[in-house]
C-alpha cells in the first residue's frame, strides 16, 4: 500500500464537520470504518457531520443505547454503531448486527474494542484525541478500499 495513514488537527467542531464532509465524497457502499478515541473525542460529531453532507436532513443521535442507528442518504445505507454499552457475543447474535455488514451498508463504528473479533476487517481506522487546544484525528487505511478512500481524501 502507499501512505495509509493521514493526521489532522481539528481546531474545533467546524474543522471536524470538514473532515466529516470530505469523507462523505470518499466514502463507497461496503466500507467499515471503527473511530477510536475517549469520550467526547468527536467521533458522534463525525458521523453527525458525514450525515449531513450526505444530505440527512433527520435527527442524528448517538446510538449509546439503541447500540445501531440506521440511515440512508445519497444512496447510502449508513448504519452508525455504537457499542460502549455492548456486553457480550450472544447480544451481538440475537441483534443480528452481523447481516449489517452486508458489503452493502457503510458501518461507523464507535467503541470498536468492545466487539473485538465479531466485527469484520475494518477499511479505515479514525482514531481522535483531545488536545489542550482541538482534537486530532488519525486516519488509517488497512484494506485497497481503505486506501482508495484516503487517496480522496488527500485530493
Amino acid at each position: 500500500m502507499n501512505d495509509s495513514r493521514i493526521t489532522l488537527e481539528l481546531a474545533d467542531e467546524a474543522a471536524t464537520a470538514t473532515l466529516a464532509e470530505k469523507l462523505a465524497h470518499a466514502i463507497e457502499p461496503g466500507m467499515v470504518v471503527f473511530l477510536r478515541g475517549d469520550l467526547g473525542a468527536g467521533k458522534t460529531t463525525l458521523v453527525r457531520g458525514l450525515l449531513r453532507a450526505l444530505g440527512y436532513e433527520g435527527r442524528v443521535k448517538s446510538p449509546t443505547y439503541a447500540l445501531v442507528e440506521l440511515y440512508e442518504a445519497s444512496g447510502l445505507n449508513l448504519r452508525h454503531f455504537d457499542l460502549y454499552r455492548f456486553r457480550s457475543a450472544d447480544e451481538w447474535e440475537a441483534a443480528g448486527f452481523r447481516d449489517e455488514f452486508n458489503g452493502e451498508n457503510v458501518c461507523l463504528i464507535e467503541w470498536p474494542e468492545k466487539a473485538q473479533g465479531l466485527l469484520p476487517q475494518e477499511d479505515i481506522v479514525i482514531t481522535f484525541e483531545i488536545l489542550p487546544h482541538g482534537r486530532s484525528a488519525a486516519l488509517q487505511a488497512l484494506t485497497p478500499a481503505g486506501e482508495k478512500c484516503l487517496e480522496k481524501l488527500r485530493h
